[in-house]
């Protein structure tokens, strides 16, 4: 058996996750057909690489099925929860950075804060007899940050597309999504509400919490764990 590692199978997330292990005498490299998803991990035994889309590492993490595994912060705290037992944050890696926020149109110039959000939401249901829509694609993350802010009077659409367009075609009033640059949401006549973003994200390093370990392994991720600190 090996230690097994789940790395963004493409992107500039894959490029940068093989620049931070090269640099920590770590070299991975895709393997195998321009189409096929391979890998393999030099300069340490006992380490096979896995190659999958960040937004599955979360899920195989938890399972045990990998023994660590790189993806966003984001990713983690929406699809597992805060204090969840499951995985571990080992280490940031200084890439991938983007915050999740909440933004409203650029011509609700009555709007800049949630406190602004939540008498907006209010009226807006006294008016139209339905709560203010914000479209998503992170409800853990959103429902709770409005919940600790006391924003009442809305409900979460699910979007897994192009969010930010949602207000355009009528099914949000409201988005909740992550950005690096705001470029878009400016480009679609969004503006981000002031203050914190609901969370600050990173490409991180998360160690599996379930995945059973033998003694080779035990071993094999012991000494990454000492080469990567």
């Amino acid at each position: 058996m090996s230690v097994k590692i789940g790395v963004p199978s493409k992107g500039r997330l894959m490029e940068k996750t093989f620049d931070w292990f090269a640099a920590r005498g770590i070299a991975m490299k895709r393997t195998g057909a321009e189409r096929e998803y391979s890998g393999a991990v030099e300069g340490i035994e006992g380490v096979d690489l896995v190659l999958l889309s960040a937004s599955e590492i979360p899920r195989e993490l938890a399972a045990g099925r990998i023994h660590l595994g790189v993806t966003g912060t984001d990713l983690v705290r929406e699809k597992l929860g805060n204090g969840n037992g499951l995985v571990d944050d080992l280490a940031p890696m200084g890439f991938g950075h983007a915050d999740l926020i909440i933004a409203v149109p650029d011509c609700w110039v009555d709007v800049e804060t949630l406190d602004d959000l939540d008498a907006a939401a209010a009226a807006f249901r006294a008016d139209h007899g339905f709560r203010l829509r914000i479209a998503t694609k992170y409800h853990r993350l959103v429902r709770d940050y409005l919940r600790a802010h006391g924003v009442a009077d809305y409900q979460l659409v699910d979007s897994q597309g192009a969010t930010e367009g949602t207000i355009r075609n009528g099914t949000a009033e409201a988005v909740a999504d992550i950005t690096s640059t705001g470029e878009t949401l400016r480009a679609n006549h969004l503006k981000i509400l002031d203050g914190e973003p609901v969370l600050r994200s990173q490409a991180t390093l998360f160690a599996s919490l379930t995945a059973p370990c033998d003694a080779a392994e035990a071993a094999a991720l012991a000494a990454l764990k000492a080469r990567l600190a």
